[in-house]
């Protein structure tokens, strides 16, 4: 099973609603692929023993790993959390999420700069580089169990946009957007 992507409408309204473009414009996994955010499915059910997630994490080096549950019930001023997390922003390192239970969006800008809308459900692991502008939200399920893996101690400092100056970004810009056709990564 794969996961949906698509190039979001222009409409201002619920941040949780799907914004598909009408006629819908779905993003295959090779256009995700080509600005640098991996993807890999791996069933939730008994994800601690499961083979292909410590190999990703042995061979990505993510030796740290925390959970989130995000919904109006178990977090503190939920909404206002949902608010920061929808800013657009990016990190200087790797964003990785394994989703275990529930589903969301995570947004990114493609190389033309529009926002695809990445819809993750219970068993889609995805990493964002370092440097792509994204942001997050909840479904209309407002519900969510998210695995965070991290290389060494976790870091989360985001750096609202714009931050074309940032060496993070600057390396993104690099690798992922001007013209080398070849950068296309790999997920197992």
């Amino acid at each position: 099973m794969a996961i949906e992507a698509w190039l979001m409408d222009d409409c201002k309204g619920d941040q949780r609603l799907p914004h598909h473009k009408t006629p819908n414009e779905y993003v295959p996994l090779s256009q995700l692929s080509e600005i640098g955010v991996m993807y890999w499915h791996i069933d939730p059910e008994g994800y601690e023993r499961n083979p292909s997630l410590k190999e990703i994490r042995e061979s990505r080096g993510y030796d740290y790993m925390d959970f989130l549950d995000l919904c109006p019930e178990k977090v503190e001023n939920y909404e206002e959390k949902l608010r920061n997390f929808f800013c657009e922003h990016l990190h200087a390192d790797e964003e990785i999420r394994y989703c275990l239970e529930g589903s969301g969006y995570f947004d990114v800008r493609g190389k033309d700069d529009r926002w695809i809308r990445i819809w993750i459900k219970a068993g889609d692991l995805i990493v964002l580089p370092s440097g792509i502008y994204h942001r997050f939200t909840l479904d209309t399920t407002n519900y969510i169990k998210l695995m965070r893996l991290f290389i060494g101690k976790p870091v989360w400092t985001p750096y609202n946009r714009p931050q074309e100056d940032h060496p993070a970004r600057q390396a993104y810009v690099k690798t992922f957007l001007e013209d080398n056709s070849d950068n296309v990564i790999e997920a197992f």
